[in-house]
């Protein structure tokens, strides 16, 4: 008998092919499945699904649900909202995991209410609790200040993932794996919004959201043309630039840029936060970064109580001599 498929995927697509975050999905449910020996499932919706079912076959999934038509071209709560329900019904997961993305966000809290179900959002971390068989699920709180473990008794245990709390596997062609075609039923009179356009917005260098290495200002900044110092520095390891709300709010920054509770959420290898507070909505963003490095001129500062490494100066006399040894770094030893 085959094994079932208890962990289900909800995967998103980047153009043609699988999104960083749904690739991720794959390699932690795929560690979830081993632990529970069962099978990993995901489902993908999208007008034309292409190649990306054996792309999700190849990283991690057993099956793939795969729904197609012109009305799943673009996200829409109502019509997703549909389809996914009727699928996660009919597969009858243990275990459904979400994208912490936006389409992840509004998504999950309506697809758990209609699954009659509870959902762990943001989290950070899942593993299979060894004595009782549940998925525990580890999620910030209070600002980031400290991470709260969870269980679900309801069925399908659910939960959004934080980009890179979970790691991806190597893609392997060769694995075995079934695309399932699923034709998808819609109830127009039970869709409330309409569809009216799509703003993809421009992105120069690497996507706030994707890059290593972020380097953040604050209200300290003191205006927009501060923050070409950053541009500046990012580019030295391709990284991106963000900002905090007060920053957007003044208009130096794209609202595009903010990092935080309302804005995005980063997970960097290094996070370089230049005058800014560490206010916990701010960290709620950027919290779970690999290595937070300060500088600010206030040495009571809230970020520092988050920093690996903390400079207590201004920016604006720290920020150019860290630039001008980057430059020489780069060009190498002379002859």
């Amino acid at each position: 008998m085959a094994k079932k498929i208890k962990v289900l995927a909800i995967g998103e697509l980047a153009g043609n092919q699988l999104s960083p975050g749904t690739r991720e999905l794959l390699g932690g449910g795929r560690d979830l499945a081993d632990s529970l020996g069962a099978r990993v499932g995901i489902v993908l919706l999208s007008e034309s699904a292409g190649k990306t079912g054996a792309e999700a076959i190849a990283y991690g999934a057993d099956e793939v649900y795969q729904a197609e038509a012109a009305f799943l071209k673009n996200y829409q709560p109502e019509v997703y909202l549909q389809v996914l329900e009727k699928i996660v019904k009919k597969v009858g997961p243990e275990i459904l995991l979400l994208a912490q993305t936006a389409t992840g966000r509004d998504l999950a809290p309506r697809l758990a209410c209609r699954l009659k179900t509870a959902l762990a959002p943001d989290c950070v971390a899942l593993a299979i609790d060894p004595d009782s068989g549940l998925l525990r699920m580890t999620r910030p709180v209070y600002g980031g200040r400290a991470l709260a473990v969870l269980v679900c008794k309801t069925r399908p245990q659910m939960a959004t993932v934080r980009f890179r709390a979970l790691k991806s596997r190597e893609p392997d062609p060769s694995r075995p794996g079934e695309i399932k075609p699923v034709t998808p039923e819609l109830d127009q009179s039970k869709i409330k919004s309409k569809f009216i356009e799509k703003v993809v917005e421009e992105v120069k260098g690497v996507p706030l959201e994707n890059a290593r290495v972020v380097a953040c200002g604050g209200r300290g900044m003191g205006g927009a043309e501060a923050y070409a110092l950053l541009e500046e520095l990012a580019q030295f390891w391709g990284g991106a630039v963000g900002a905090t709300r007060p920053a957007c709010d003044s208009g130096w920054v794209s609202s595009a840029r903010q990092i935080g509770l309302t804005g995005k959420i980063v997970s960097p290898n290094l996070y370089l936060a230049v005058a800014l507070s560490g206010s916990s909505q701010h960290m709620a963003g950027c919290g779970n970064s690999k290595m937070i490095v300060a500088i600010n001129k206030d040495p009571e500062a809230n970020i520092f109580s988050f920093a690996n490494y903390g400079v207590v100066g201004d920016y604006r006399r720290i920020l150019p001599p860290l630039i001008e040894r980057l430059k020489q770094v780069r060009k190498g030893p002379k002859d």
